[in-house]
């Protein structure tokens, strides 16, 4: 199998697994019940909104596979569109500098202490 496959299939990824989330879910899954976690009135409207940010992004069909497996898992009246922007290899770093600008970014940052203390986890609170 193929690296990329692991944002898909978590559980092959053996390493990820034994050190945080063993019932992990891919990718596609993390998409779908964020999304069903929002006000049913504008679901139809996510679904047809994804937007991809970020250098994995760029696997080749990795658009296609996402917009595939997230089509599979909702209901069949909502079109799913995943938007592939030009610029998402830079999108993430573009989101992260803005949010390193805000007053608050501190208060929302792991201390080497915390992370000494209970490893990468920290950032599953």
């Amino acid at each position: 199998f193929l690296i990329p496959e692991t944002l898909f299939q978590p559980s092959l990824s053996a390493a990820y697994n034994n050190l945080c989330q063993p019932n992990s879910v891919g990718i596609h899954e993390s998409v779908h019940l964020s999304i069903n976690k929002c006000d049913s009135d504008i679901r139809k409207h996510l679904y047809n909104n994804v937007v991809l940010s970020g250098g994995n992004s760029l696997f080749p069909g990795f658009r296609e596979r996402l917009e595939r497996e997230i089509s599979l898992l909702s209901p069949q009246t909502n079109q799913v569109k995943v938007i592939a922007p030009q610029e998402r290899k830079l999108l993430a770093w573009i989101g992260g500098a803005n949010l390193a600008s805000l007053s608050v970014f501190t208060q929302m940052c792991t201390s080497k202490q915390e992370y000494d203390e209970s490893g990468p986890c920290t950032s599953h609170r």
